[in-house]
């Protein structure tokens, strides 16, 4: 008998806000970094100011009071709980879609999306576009459990999530992801006898086809180009979390600061935030979204658990091809980019991909949640006309 999905109202213990702005009060700060831009990591004023902000001004019922906006829900899957949020459209003809989020994220990346594809009639959509929307926390992620033994990879919880939506009674569905989201979807999508009947991604993760590397495309130019800065400059954290999450754990669960720096810099890096050529995350996400995020994993203690997924999945990714619909939507400012032709070489069923989006970094839902529901209704556009589930 599969075990029963149960109400939740997340908290936050009292002892444990009393503890956070004690450890905030003591924090030991490094000396300071010896250039004026991001080059060396996250700038010491600027982590002064979000640690002073975080202990003295941060409302530190916000994440309870942000999640609480929506139904909560726990259910256990093969022995480890799992929380998300449910929201059921009042549009007859909703489409359950399946969101995943990943590292540094959040449940709660997803929090300015909800309402419009739940109720897009009252956001400048059309009910026919409107979706009943799952939005799980990954295993070791928030208030989802942590893992004890290995296993916990990419295609496992691409497992878990079929069940989940068999759960809730979806024999179909369809599914977005980005970062780790857009990985462990493209995984539901290669699933042998997959209930899921279109994807779309904002991270595909595509290889260069070497039959075009001799005539490049200009946008192929400039995704070799990120590639190779993500290697030389940018992936110090996933070597670190890929290898030896355990080690990375210690200080992640002793230091509100540590922790707060670790995500934070990722914001300043991966979002569309540059003005006038300096760059900072709140010129894209507001400081307090921010630190909602940082919360969610002081909260959880869980800085070693949702790296683990690095160690688990990073090393190995599946490059295999997908058949399933897919549309793919790429931000200016994404991480990894592809040009059509060579995604069209993974992507078998690509059926829509916009690379002309103006503004938008990896942290698309937050940054321009806007762009991102249009995005999602002309998906949903495209698979209609193909007539993939209606």
């Amino acid at each position: 008998m599969a075990a029963p999905i149960n109400p939740y109202k997340p908290s936050i213990d009292e002892d444990a806000i009393l503890d956070l702005k004690m450890r905030l009060r003591g924090t030991r700060l490094p000396d300071e970094e010896t250039v004026e831009d991001w080059s060396q990591g996250i700038p010491l004023a600027y982590v002064r100011e979000l640690t002073d902000y975080w202990r003295d001004d941060y409302d530190m019922a916000r994440v309870a009071d942000s999640l609480n906006k929506w139904p909560n829900f726990m259910t256990e899957i093969d022995g480890l709980d799992l929380h998300f949020l449910y929201q059921r459209s009042p549009h007859s003809g909703a489409t359950p879609l399946l969101l995943t989020h990943g590292w540094p994220g959040s449940i709660l990346e997803f929090r300015h999306v909800i309402d419009r594809l739940v109720n897009p009639t009252e956001h400048g959509g059309r009910a026919e576009n409107a979706f009943h929307v799952v939005v799980p926390a990954l295993p070791g992620y928030g208030f989802s459990g942590k893992p004890r033994v290995p296993g916990t990879s990419v295609h496992r919880i691409a497992e878990l999530w079929i069940a989940l939506m068999a759960r809730l009674g979806h024999d179909q569905f369809l599914a977005h992801g980005g970062d780790w989201g857009a990985l462990i979807t493209q995984a539901i999508a290669t699933t042998p006898g997959t209930p899921c009947a279109g994807i779309h991604i904002t991270l595909p993760v595509v290889a260069p086809d070497p039959e075009t590397l001799d005539k490049l495309l200009p946008e192929e130019v400039t995704a070799l180009d990120a590639f190779n800065f993500y290697q030389e400059w940018d992936s110090g954290y996933s070597k670190q979390q890929s290898t030896r999450p355990q080690t990375l754990g210690y200080g992640l669960a002793d230091s509100p600061t540590g922790q707060l720096a670790w995500i934070v810099e990722k914001y300043g890096q991966w979002c569309d935030c540059e003005q006038n050529g300096a760059r900072h995350p709140e010129n894209a996400v507001a400081r307090d979204e921010l630190l909602d995020t940082v919360m969610m994993y002081w909260l959880t203690n869980t800085g070693a658990s949702s790296a683990r997924l690095y160690w688990e999945s990073f090393n190995d990714p599946d490059m295999s091809e997908v058949a399933l619909p897919t549309g793919i939507s790429l931000f200016p400012r994404e991480i990894f980019r592809s040009s059509e032709r060579w995604a069209k070489k993974k992507f078998l069923g690509l059926m829509y991909f916009n690379d002309k989006i103006d503004k938008g970094g990896h942290f698309s839902a937050l940054e321009v949640p806007e762009t991102l529901v249009t995005e999602l209704w002309s998906w949903r556009d495209a698979l209609r006309s193909q007539e993939i589930l209606g």
